[in-house]
């Protein structure tokens, strides 16, 4: 066998040196540490249980700040996770075809403003949303997924668009007809209409 046939160097090895330089450099500082420090009394030691107890904690802190830095970068990169896996997922899967009568933007407007003219406002509003929705996916602005909240679609929305208001107030009035009992009023539809046109007219 001629020699050209073997690596000269792979990233296993390299990653293995690097292991190794480390382990070194950090045993190299230790030693200098320890030779700092004050000689103990002869037949000092620590006790077995003490030693274990501050290596518990040891690990206990230190798996906590893991945490706590995981979910502090969650927070902070979620949003644009989920766009960008809703992204490639539309990309490699071919979209089902949705019946066009049902999940058309003119189609959902109609239907919003045939509650409005019925005196159903909460129903209305529901529908102006719905349309909202429809255009963010259709514009691929922030697909849509059955799972994401309104709180969900702000957050996305802010790091994304600008001005950000026509959204806070469909969002938020949705919220309302969602989680209050509270009446939703003619104004509260004539609200829903001008942030929509506003944003998308």
């Amino acid at each position: 066998m001629s020699t050209d046939a073997f690596e000269k160097t792979s990233w296993s090895w390299q990653f293995y040196l690097f292991q190794q330089q480390v382990g070194q450099w950090l045993e190299y500082q230790f030693s200098r540490f320890e030779r700092v420090l004050p000689e103990l009394p002869s037949g000092w030691s620590i006790s077995p249980w003490v030693a274990d107890l501050l290596k518990l904690l040891f690990w206990l802190v230190l798996g906590l700040f893991l945490v706590v830095i995981s979910w502090r970068l969650w927070q902070e990169f979620s949003p644009y996770l989920y766009s960008w896996l809703a992204g490639l997922e539309n990309s490699h899967v071919s979209q089902r075809k949705v019946d066009s009568g049902e999940s058309s933007i003119s189609f959902l407007l109609t239907r919003g403003h045939e509650f409005y003219l019925q005196g159903d406002y909460r129903e209305a509003c529901r529908y102006v949303y719905l349309a909202m929705l429809q255009q963010l996916h259709e514009r691929a602005i922030a697909l849509q997924q059955p799972s994401r909240t309104d709180g969900e679609y702000l957050q996305l929305l802010n790091s994304i668009v600008s001005p950000i208001q026509g959204y806070e107030t469909l969002i938020t009035i949705h919220e309302q007809l969602c989680f209050n009992n509270t009446d939703i009023l003619p104004e509260n539809y004539q609200q829903c209409q001008q942030a929509y046109r506003e944003l998308f007219n």
